[in-house]
């Protein structure tokens, strides 16, 4: 996996990946407008993505009929550089019809304690927790 960073200017930098994909990473200097999200950011919504990926995987495999699966995160970070994250709760909310909350209890926890390589990596700083919310759309 191969990405490319480009500084273009003040604390912005432009972002490219190898499959073609680009983002305006940095944090506002003075008055300035964020041009996007910051690395940390990022990584927060790494580890959110790559959990959610599995729960939609597994709960297809599991042959839920799901319509939606949003997670909301939240991050603490220590107070000294690095400024590391210490903490992480996902909470997951996912919406079918006549979903069984067993299944995407399993499949959360699947993801989140196994298959998820971003949150084994931050579990390396960080305390993650998550909780979840089934809502039926029958």
């Amino acid at each position: 996996m191969k990405s490319r960073l480009t500084w273009t200017g003040d604390r912005c930098f432009f972002g490219q990946t190898e499959s073609g994909h680009s983002v305006a990473i940095g944090t506002a200097h003075g008055d300035a407008p964020k041009p996007g999200p910051s690395a940390m950011e990022l990584v927060l919504l790494g580890a959110g993505g790559c959990s959610a990926y599995d729960v939609v995987s597994i709960l297809e495999k599991g042959r839920q009929d799901i319509d939606d699966v949003i997670v909301e995160l939240e991050g603490d970070r220590a107070e000294e550089p690095p400024k590391v994250f210490t903490g992480i709760h996902l909470h997951f909310i996912v919406k079918g019809r006549e979903l069984d909350a067993s299944k995407v209890e399993r499949a959360i926890t699947l993801s989140v304690e196994k298959y998820c390589s971003a949150i084994a990596m931050l579990e390396k700083t960080a305390a993650v927790t998550h909780d979840f919310e089934v809502i039926d759309t029958a």
